[in-house]
């Protein structure tokens, strides 16, 4: 049976303030804690029924995970789901990359990134959804994708929704938070930069690099003229539905990510 002060910390990290005070986040269901098990995030504790621990005990055991036995009603008290699961994780969060303008300024970004130039990455403007975010990591990690890049305005990538949408990517996808004009500024050219817009070129006639940066903007507001300047290749995404009410305005953010992303790679496969 947990204590009311496990119930109580666990509670208070499902608040971005507290998430932020204790360097800890929550994470629920088989798949997502045993992906964050076997990575490179540190466990802090797990809560989990007794079967769950029998059936893991192995891994458990690999990766020295301090574990808490609670039933069916501490679950209960400590879920951010509708249908429960039967184990509850609370990881660390790592400590930040250091992209602050003095590092900006006085380091090379192939020292932050070793491989940004030889790689495709993404990066995100202005995604408030939680589950349009945490559906991106997740096409990030399908498609290889290492670092996701991400203003600050976008959601938290620690936010319970996104880590529960991101069904365990969230674990195998660098998301860094920082200021997108000064870092696009900081390529100084040496990578193309794509965008996705209403009036662009087709995704599929046009000429695409190996390597790169691909913007997705936000549905509501698309990609900030800030940003726009920093693009070399405007996308376009043509519509081939036509019924007799007409046709879909925009595609979600996630899913023009998705269709885009699937492009360069079927180009380079």
């Amino acid at each position: 049976m947990l204590t009311n002060n496990q119930v109580k910390h666990i509670n208070a990290l499902k608040i971005k303030k507290y998430r932020d005070e204790y360097k800890e986040f929550i994470a629920e269901g088989s798949t997502l804690v045993t992906d964050l098990i076997r990575s490179s995030y540190e466990i802090a504790a797990v809560y989990a029924e007794t079967q769950w621990i029998t059936n893991n005990l192995e891994l458990i055991r690999q990766r020295n995970v301090p574990v808490y036995e609670a039933d069916p009603r501490d679950i209960e008290r400590i879920t951010s789901l509708t249908n429960p699961s039967s184990v509850l994780a609370i990881v660390r969060i790592p400590q930040e990359v250091d992209l602050s303008p003095a590092t900006m300024e006085n380091v090379a970004l192939e020292q932050i990134f070793p491989l940004l130039f030889n790689e495709l990455s993404l990066m995100l403007e202005g995604i408030s959804d939680p589950g349009n975010f945490g559906t991106m990591l997740r096409i990030a990690d399908w498609f290889g994708i290492r670092n996701l890049f991400c203003s600050e305005n976008c959601v938290e990538v620690y936010n319970p929704k996104v880590v529960q949408a991101s069904m365990g990517s969230v674990a195998r996808v660098n998301v860094v938070y920082t200021e997108l004009a000064g870092f696009l500024k900081k390529l100084n050219g040496r990578l193309p930069v794509y965008g996705t817009f209403l009036q662009g070129e087709s995704i599929y006639t046009k000429h695409l690099a190996e390597h790169g940066i691909i913007i997705i903007g936000s549905e509501a507001h698309g990609i900030s003229e800030k940003l726009a300047a920093f693009v070399t290749g405007q996308l376009f995404i043509p519509s081939f539905g036509s019924t007799g009410n007409g046709k879909a305005e925009s595609l979600n953010a996630a899913v023009a990510a998705a269709v885009v992303i699937a492009e360069f790679r079927r180009r380079v496969s």
